[in-house]
Formats: structure tokens, sequence, C-alpha cells
């Protein structure tokens, strides 16, 4: 008697006669016994799935009503999962989510993990729904050619059906263009990479070549995702291919290249900018494109994750007619949005706003934008020299870089102009040291700036999945949160489900840490105070750190810890 026969007779769900029969029509037909036992009627397949939940313990699926990511899909050759009736489903982080009929098989299971190089975690699905589920996902898809299908993978977007800005074929570009290029398989994979990454609301996607694969990721609510794993020899056309659409000089392979491009899906209405960089690595050229969504650009301060005293403290501040605000903090973490929100803020009929940006991310309607250009000179120094004899009112600079540019900032802070502008440091403290190690006076400091605002972004918990969730007294008191404050915290997390990627985290949101420069600070900076000590005095004086913004937003359950010790540090 098979395992399957023994399992649905012990459970009463099948009599001995109707399995014997079941069994003999199944080596007959040479059909699995499940199929069979669905076929002629005996039981659904609902009820086989609810048969080996209760055997085994693990969680069933219904495949015929989940997406299978393209990304799984790639990991697992088809013959596979032929012999051994599994199937992936999804992959979060190093984690391979596998539906097998027979989970109790730990061999096939170390397999997939020496396979994948992954984390398995499995989950119950009937023989039948797994035959189906491999004929309809893996029937279309092609691990060397194309990694999503045109139908399930990228969410039923018709790759051919995208108007690409600055696309071409390989036939104009020369011979050093490879016929691959344009070949349908490739122009298939790389469009399906767009319309996947705007489907997932990617930030980024990085295409990595190394000497045995290629690799596709997106990132994703800050974290990088493994999305595909395309043959190693498709590596160079692909990459050409997005060259070519990006305007780029496919036969310059040794040097850094960037570019930018602009697709529209006519069946969605949906347009989407991406900005190109190419770097040479030891095994080819590593290709990032950034997503520049306008439509998802939140210019509404109210809705950035400003605590409300924040807001109106950082309102004032911008509304002021001269001197300097600025915006600090890493790489991504959100100094560009919480800038044009203000500039959007700002822009009224009777005022005259100038920008010098590298890049400029978004054009704002109304807003004089000026790229820089290093290869004529045209550099954050000289714009804004250029700026003060246009009658400007509001300055925005993409960046305070040097003593050069900061001085002409500063030039232009004291004269009757607002400038805004970011800077790369840590909080708001050291914001102020780095100014003085770049050259600035402390007196110019005190006298031109207005506001200094650190921010870091923080994963949103995915609403879909949100549970709550206990952790002991002591870990919130190693946070920083005081005893009393403790009845108050309501921590969730997100349990993972289809809706956020199995990640738990779905969207983020900014806190931040705001220093007006009072009086008390001014004094500080003019006596040389070192960032420890203005943090200090910042702290006294009542102003909320970054640990204590997250810790708001941990306490109404809209974070989790690991995302508030990943973006701060304490305070005490």
């Amino acid at each position: 008697m098979s395992k399957l026969g023994e399992i649905l007779t012990r459970q009463g769900l099948i009599r001995p006669d109707q399995l014997q029969t079941a069994i003999a029509e199944a080596a007959k037909t040479k059909t699995r016994l499940g199929a069979v036992i669905v076929n002629t009627g005996i039981l659904k397949d609902s009820q086989i799935l609810r048969a080996l939940e209760k055997q085994y313990g693990i969680p069933g699926v219904d495949l015929s009503q989940i997406e299978i990511e393209s990304s799984a899909l790639s990991l697992i050759p088809r013959e596979f999962c032929d012999k051994n009736t599994v199937i992936p489903i999804s992959k979060a982080g190093n984690t391979l989510v596998v539906a097998f009929a027979d989970p109790a098989n730990i061999e096939i299971r170390d397999q997939i993990r020496f396979l994948t190089k992954c984390k398995v975690q499995p989950v119950l699905a009937t023989d039948l729904s797994i035959i189906q589920a491999i004929e309809k996902f893996y029937g279309t898809f092609k691990q060397n050619e194309q990694q999503f299908s045109e139908d399930e993978a990228l969410g039923g977007a018709d790759v051919d059906d995208i108007d690409m800005a600055g696309s071409t074929t390989s036939t104009e570009v020369g011979e050093e263009a490879d016929s691959k290029i344009g070949s349908a398989p490739i122009v298939k994979f790389v469009n399906g990479i767009l319309i996947e990454a705007m489907r997932r609301r990617a930030s980024d996607i990085h295409l990595e070549p190394y000497e045995k694969t290629f690799r596709v990721r997106f990132r994703i609510d800050g974290s990088l995702l493994e999305i595909a794993a395309p043959n190693v020899t498709s590596g160079p056309a692909i990459v050409a291919r997005i060259k070519i659409m990006s305007k780029m000089d496919i036969a310059e392979k040794r040097r850094p290249q960037d570019g930018r491009l602009k697709i529209n899906i006519a069946k969605e209405n949906k347009e989407m900018d991406f900005r190109v960089n190419t770097v040479p690595t030891m095994w080819g050229e590593k290709v990032v494109m950034r997503l520049l969504d306008k439509s998802n650009l939140q210019l509404d301060m109210t809705k950035l994750g400003f605590e409300d005293d924040d807001l109106k403290l950082f309102k004032n501040c911008v509304k002021l007619p001269q001197g300097m605000v600025l915006i600090t903090g890493p790489t991504g973490s959100g100094k560009t949005t919480t800038i044009y929100s203000a500039l959007a803020e700002l822009n009224q009929a009777d005022v005259n706003i100038s920008t010098a940006e590298d890049p400029i991310e978004f054009n704002l309607q109304g807003i004089n934008q000026v790229q820089m250009n290093p290869d004529i000179d045209l550099n954050f120094g000289s714009a804004l020299r250029a700026f003060l004899r246009q009658d400007p009112d509001i300055i925005m600079v993409g960046e305070i870089r040097d003593l050069e540019t900061a001085e002409i900032s500063f030039k232009a802070a004291s004269t009757g102009h607002l400038v805004l502008s970011t800077l790369h440091t840590n909080d708001a403290a050291s914001t102020i040291v780095r100014l003085t190690e770049m050259g600035v006076p402390p007196y110019l400091i005190t006298s031109t700036v207005n506001l200094v605002v650190a921010q870091r972004l923080v994963g949103k918990i995915c609403e879909q999945c949100k549970e709550p969730v206990q952790v002991p007294e002591a870990t919130l008191l190693n946070l920083g949160v005081s005893k009393v404050d403790i009845p108050r915290f309501q921590l969730a997390r997100g349990k993972g489900c289809t809706y956020c990627n199995n990640t738990g985290i779905r969207g983020r949101l900014a806190i931040y840490e705001l220093m007006p420069l009072t009086e008390k600070i001014k004094d500080a900076i003019l006596r040389n105070a070192s960032a420890q000590e203005l943090r200090r005095l910042t702290k006294d004086l009542g102003y909320r750190t970054l640990r204590r913004s997250g810790l708001l937003k941990l306490a109404r359950g809209q974070t989790t810890i690991d995302e508030v010790l990943n973006t701060s540090v304490r305070d005490d």
C-alpha cells in the first residue's frame, strides 16, 4: 500500500476496496494515485490536502490560488521537480519556500538545500496540484533565456506592449553589438525585469556578473532580494540591451557610464523613469538601475513620518525668508523626498526657486532645476554663482561636498536667500562638526543655519500579516525605554505573506531628529563643542533624537525592534 493510501485509509476517508481499485487504475494508466482518486470522484483534492496536513503537521497550500515567483523557479530545474513531486513557490532572503507532496522525505529536502544554497521551508501540496503547477509555471518558463513568463511572473503585463524611450536595435549600433542583443528572449527578459520591478515596488535593480553566474536582484523596502539567475552566457547581451536603451556607448566597457531611460506601459497607462549606471567589474559590467516613480513621490509633508511638533518646527524654518536648512543622513535615507516635499510646500507663483542637482531625480513643475555636468565645469559652485545672478528667492543645493560649495551656499543664505541642502552625516550634531572640519567658521554657521534635520528610513510592518508580539521587558529597557512607558508599547510584527514578499515589511517611513540652532546651541558651537556635547545639549533641551523618534513608531506598532536597532543608536 502506498504512503498516501495508508494516510487516507487510516483517517477513514477511503475504503480499502476503493483504494485497491484506485491503485490498480494508477498502475494501468501510469498515473499518480492522488490524481486517480480525484479524477474518479472518490475524494476532492482539498480533502486529500487536509488529510496530509493532519498527518504531517505542516501547513498546506492550494497551488491553484497562489502566484509562484519566477525567481524561485529559476533555482530548481523542472526535471528535479517532476522526479520528486516538488515545486518552489517563493524566495525571501536566503529562505526558499517549497511545496512537497511528501515533506517527510529528508533526502529530497537536503538535495534542494545543496542545489539552491538556501534554507528550505516546506509546505504541503497534493501531488496532483504540484503536477498541474509544474506544467503551468514551467511550461512557459525557460531558465536559460527568459526568467519571467509573460502571464504569471509579470502579473499579466505584456512585455511587448511597452514603449522604450531611447531604445533601438542591435543593427543600428554597429558590428560591436552582439546579435543576441535584439533577439526576442533577451528583449523580453529585459522588458520583463523592468515591469516586474515596477510591479514589486522596487527602488533599484542590480544586474551582477560573476564567473559562473549572472544575478538579478531588486531592492524592495531597503532589502536586496534575488529575483532571477539567467544563464551567465546571456549576461553580456542583457547588459548591452540595457545600455542601448539608456543611450550609452555599448563599445565602451572599461569605464563607468551613466544613462537614463523611460518606459510606458500602454495597457496600464503607466510611465517610469530609470536612472542607469554601469561599472566594470572582474567578470563584466555591473548595472544598477534606480526607479524614479513620480507617482509615488510623497510631497505631502504630513505623511513623511514627522511627529506633529517636529513638523511644525520644520515648516516654520523652511518658511523663513533667509538662512539655511540642512537635511542629513546616509545614502538611501529619504533626504531627496524630504527636501522635495519642502520645495513643493514653498513652490508659489510669487517665488523664484532654483535647484542644483546631481542627478535630477524628479521634474517639479514651476521649479528651475539644473543638472550638474562636470565635463563642462558645471558643478555646484559654478551653478550657485549663476543662481545669485538669477534673482532667486530659494536655492536648493543637492549636496554640500566641499568648501567652495559651502562658502557660496552660506554666502547666499546670509544675503537674503533661503538655502536648502543635504550632507552625508550620521546625526544632526555631527553635521556641525563636519562643517567646521570642512573649513566653515563657527560664527558663520551660527549666524546662518536655522535648522539641521537628520533622518533614516525604517521598514513599515505589513498590514496584511501584522500580528501582536510579546518581548521581554529587559529588551525594551535595553532599547532605552523607561519602565513607566513600557505598558503603552503595542509591539507587532509581520509574519510574512505574498503581499510583502514574505518579509513582514511593506513600505517605509522616516524617523527624524531636528536640531534648531537656539541661543544655547549657538553658544556651544562658538565654543567649538564636540558632537557628543551638542548631542547631550540637544537632548537636555527636549529635542527628540533618532532613537526616540524610532521608539515612538515602535510603540504604535508601526515598525519592529530590529528596524529601530538598525537605524539608530542609543542616546543615553
